[in-house]
């Protein structure tokens, strides 16, 4: 890799205006998923289910566990709440214009704890046909990872909510890295999305991939500006509207704080 910024990464691409990007963001959003979900005699309900289940079930675990449930209970409970949206039609109440769609999940939880949960537990523990194989050592040593035994269970669901999206961002921009050859790049790069203390100065990053510091910081400039591309449009498949992208990230970043 010769020292030019040109090679640092390849040419942004042409500025678009702010109308233009949040049309782009809205135009395929899960809420199609969801959409999909609620049609059981569609064959891709299951599938469409599914997909809902892996991207958000750690924060309703998460709730669950907070909310005082043990952690076999909270499985229990996790599993149980998925099967019951399934079975119940509670998707059908769930669209765009009603508001985020994680106030929707975390509301219909809390009345499936609140009205079912402990009657269908007394019956029969995990009677219901999961939706997807949760490991609980996995989640268990997630949740410990961030021991906020003050906050309130609610709260804890939308860090956890945030800390979803968070992941899935970083996934896919590291997928968008690899799959353009880019993958040395992304390694050295990524703990400058946060200017974590750990992180290598700019001019040891150039030193090691033979470029100009000059390069790297316009590789991180891009870097950083990618990274809020795909949260914006990750935010934008759990709201109703492109005017809410902004606030609902003010919001999820507020539960990082004390």
């Amino acid at each position: 890799m010769s020292r030019n910024e040109g090679n640092a990464d390849p040419p942004p691409t042409p500025p678009s205006s702010e109308g233009v990007v949040q049309r782009a963001i809205f135009a395929t959003t899960h809420w199609s998923v969801v959409l999909a979900a609620q049609d059981k005699d569609s064959p891709r309900s299951a599938a469409a289910l599914e997909t809902l289940c892996r991207a958000y079930w750690y924060p309703l675990y998460a709730y669950a566990r907070r909310a005082g449930h043990r952690p076999a209970d909270a499985e229990d409970l996790t599993q149980g709440f998925f099967a019951r949206l399934l079975e119940k039609d509670y998707l059908k109440s769930a669209a765009r214009e009603k508001g985020r769609f994680r106030t929707f999940l975390l509301v219909a939880l809390q009345r499936f704890l609140a009205n079912e949960w402990d009657r269908q537990h007394a019956q029969k523990r995990g009677g219901f046909v999961p939706m997807l194989a949760i490991d609980q050592a996995l989640a268990e040593s997630r949740f410990a990872a961030h021991p906020s035994h003050t906050l309130q269970p609610d709260v804890l669901f939308d860090r956890q909510w945030a800390m979803t999206l968070l992941e899935r961002t970083l996934a896919q921009l590291q997928e968008e890295y690899v799959a353009t050859g880019r993958a040395t790049l992304f390694e050295y790069l990524q703990s400058c999305l946060a200017k974590e203390e750990s992180g290598l100065p700019y001019a040891e990053i150039a030193a090691r991939l033979n470029l100009t510091e000059a390069a790297v910081k316009m590789a991180v400039h891009r870097l950083r500006g990618r990274y809020r591309e795909i949260l914006q449009a990750e935010i934008a498949e759990t709201v109703s509207s492109p005017e809410q992208v902004e606030e609902e990230i003010r919001h999820l970043f507020s539960t990082f704080g004390p």
